[in-house]
Formats: C-alpha cells, structure tokens, sequence
C-alpha cells in the first residue's frame, strides 16, 4: 500500500476538482480525503497500490476541465494521514 498527502494550486476551487477526483479515485478503488483549504488550495491522500496512487497523481496534474494545476505538492506518508476520513472509502470533507 501506498500513502500520499497532495496539496494542489492553482485554478483547482470552482471547477469541480474534488468532485472529479473523488469520481477518479473511487473509480480506482483508492481510499483517502479531498477537501478544499481556505487558502484556495486542494488537498487529498490517496490510498492504495502504489500503481494505482501513481496513475492518480498523473490525473490529478491535469485535473478537471476548467482547471489548472500550477503546482502539486506530493508527500509520502504513513495510514495515519487517513485520520480525517476516507480509511474505508473516498470521502469530499468540508473545506478547512
């Protein structure tokens, strides 16, 4: 299993980016968090195999339509970072 923390900037508020990214990871059965930040940043874990975490950072470097990624942070953590939420399934948090 693989765990990263994400914190995306850019054009990724108002575009539809934690919607599409739960759609993608669910669809990949990830587990993990997206939620948006007061500072207009995404931030997301994404759990799972570490091919499967990797193909989802690439989409997530191209994002949504409408979006634009401008810059992607990307930390390798432990399954505590699942703490939020999202150890069982993917869930959209409210924005912090």
């Amino acid at each position: 299993m693989r765990y990263v923390h994400v914190m995306l900037r850019g054009r990724v508020q108002g575009v539809g980016y934690r919607a599409w990214s739960a759609r993608a990871a669910e669809a990949q059965g990830l587990t993990g968090f997206v939620r948006n930040r007061r500072d207009g940043a995404v931030e997301a874990v994404f759990a799972g195999p570490d091919a499967v975490v990797a193909a989802m950072l690439d989409a997530c470097r191209a994002g949504p339509p409408g979006a634009r990624v401008d810059d992607m942070l990307v930390h390798e953590v432990s399954d505590t970072a699942l703490a939020a939420g999202g150890r069982d399934r993917f869930a959209v948090l409210e924005t912090l």
